[in-house]
């Protein structure tokens, strides 16, 4: 019995040591599957960093672009209201002149043409283009005629 009793404990033994073995190769196996994972999983990372750093060189290169076209638009903007600016005043300095002028042409005509009411440019109607043009080359004729009478 002793002898039966021992190679019981010896064959449960061996039984273990098997399935000990058996479960080391299974480990072997995933631990290798692991590595390669480690390794794909270390090439992804470096791909990843290498595709970080060539993206913030980018938004680099972007915001000195930005900062640039921001100093140009700036700058053209303030440009184009000094322009604005300018070109408000001459408009306003050009109706001046031509309300002058249509008080001047209304007041050289002969008193038989000459309307009862004198309105000025910025009235509801707007002038006759036709009609001011003939009056100021009136105008400037009269005023070349005056000027070669003193000459004279």
């Amino acid at each position: 019995m002793s002898h039966s009793f021992g190679l019981m404990i010896e064959s449960v033994v061996a039984v273990l040591l098997l399935l000990t073995i058996g479960y080391c190769i299974l480990l072997n196996r995933r631990l290798r599957r692991f590595k390669a994972d480690e390794h794909s999983l270390k090439a992804t990372i470096s791909e990843l960093i290498t595709a970080t750093e060539i993206a913030e060189r980018a938004i680099a290169g972007l915001k000195v672009t930005v900062r640039d076209c921001d100093q140009n638009l700036g700058e053209r903007l303030r440009t184009a209201e000094r322009f604005s600016a300018d070109i408000a005043r001459q408009v306003e300095a050009g109706e001046i002149v031509l309300n002058r002028l249509t008080q001047i042409a209304v007041a050289a005509r002969p008193l038989q043409e000459a309307p009862l009411s004198v309105q000025p440019a910025s009235a509801t109607s707007p002038p006759d283009a036709k009609a001011m043009l003939a009056a100021a080359q009136a105008f400037a004729e009269r005023a070349r005629s005056r000027v070669n009478g003193l000459a004279a």
